[in-house]
Order: C-alpha cells, then sequence, then structure tokens
C-alpha cells in the first residue's frame, strides 16, 4: 500500500493482532507499514494520522475500543500488505511497598498517607496491584525521583521500567488509567470549582 493506492484508509475495525499465531503467520512475509502512536493517541478511538509509509489513516472505532500494540488495522490479501498499530508507552516508576510489611500500624498508616500525599500532590494517576503502585512518568525522571527524594519516604523503594513491562499485569481499565492522557497531565493546583 503507498500513498498513490490510498488516499485514506478508514479503519472502523481491528482485524486482529499481530501477537495472535494466526496473524504472526500472515504478517512474517508481508509488507508491513506502522501506524506509530504515543500512548495518549492510542487511547483514542477516533483519529486521523499518517503512517511510516504515507498513508493518511482515518480510526473510528466503537466508543469503548481502544488500540493496543501490533493490531492489525488493514489487510490487502492482493498485495500481501497490512497497516500495524505500534505504541511506544512511556516509563513506568514502579513502588514496592513489599519493605513495608510488619511494620507497626501507625507506622504503616503515617508511610501510606505521606505517599499518597506525594503522588497527589503532583496529580500523578496510580495503579495499586498488590504491594506495588505503578505511577506513568508524567515528568522528567529526575524531576520524579526529586519529588520521591524530597519526601524522603524510609523504606518505599521504587524503580523505573518501560511502560511495555507494567502492561502484563494490568487490566483494561488499569492501563488506561496509567497511560491514557498520562503525556498530557500538568501540575496545577487551580480548582475552577
Amino acid at each position: 500500500m503507498t500513498t498513490s493506492d490510498v488516499r485514506t484508509a478508514l479503519i472502523e475495525q481491528v482485524l486482529g493482532n499481530a501477537a495472535d499465531p494466526h496473524w504472526r503467520e500472515r504478517l512474517a512475509g508481508a509488507t508491513v507499514d506502522t501506524l506509530a502512536l504515543d500512548q495518549w493517541e492510542a487511547q483514542k478511538n477516533r483519529l486521523r494520522k499518517a503512517t511510516v509509509g504515507g498513508v493518511e489513516v482515518a480510526v473510528s472505532l466503537d466508543r469503548a475500543a481502544r488500540l493496543r500494540d501490533g493490531d492489525v488495522l488493514r489487510w490487502d490479501p492482493d498485495r500481501n500488505a497490512a497497516v500495524v498499530a505500534r505504541i511506544e508507552l512511556g516509563e513506568v516508576m514502579v513502588i514496592d511497598l513489599a519493605p513495608l510489611h510488619g511494620l507497626a500500624p501507625q507506622e504503616l498508616a503515617r508511610t501510606a498517607v505521606e505517599l499518597g500525599h506525594a503522588l497527589g500532590n503532583q496529580h500523578w494517576p496510580a495503579v495499586i496491584k498488590g504491594s506495588r503502585v505503578f505511577v506513568p512518568l508524567t515528568v522528567d525522571r529526575k524531576v520524579t525521583s526529586a519529588v520521591m527524594k524530597t519526601h524522603n519516604l524510609p523504606r518505599v523503594v521504587c524503580e523505573f521500567v518501560p511502560g511495555s513491562e507494567v502492561t502484563p499485569f494490568l487490566a483494561p481499565h488499569e492501563a488506561r488509567r496509567l497511560f491514557g492522557g498520562a503525556a498530557e497531565a500538568s501540575h496545577t493546583h487551580d480548582d475552577p470549582r
């Protein structure tokens, strides 16, 4: 598929995913054009953007649908060509609370409230899974580290990992919370109410 073949490709449904055995086999010898999306664009069910190969794509999915990395958006069996979505997720700060196990209830409560204050004061979305808290980086890693260091939370351990390493642990609504709009987050204390 080239720009001269298709002016605008209308995508109203996802055909499958490149990770599925059927599509993996089909795409192995195919010409694959990529629709590169950031984590914010991937949350939209309506968007217009050009592929890496220059094909204008108009995505118009059902209201609740969201694109995933590897989604096959277009397949042309005559040309053995496809358009596949590639989603670049940002980094995630993973806070490990396991070292807090065994603390006295008062110390545990104090640490939890202080951590909640540190994250909430920055307006950072978070998802808690077991003893880990996942926070998408909405600002530079150095700034995030400085904020956590400033709050000096003993025994709270954090590391930074690619978003793609976190998504296997998340339900779809949790992934949307972490990655949907994370790049657009801003820090403000203005209350419009």
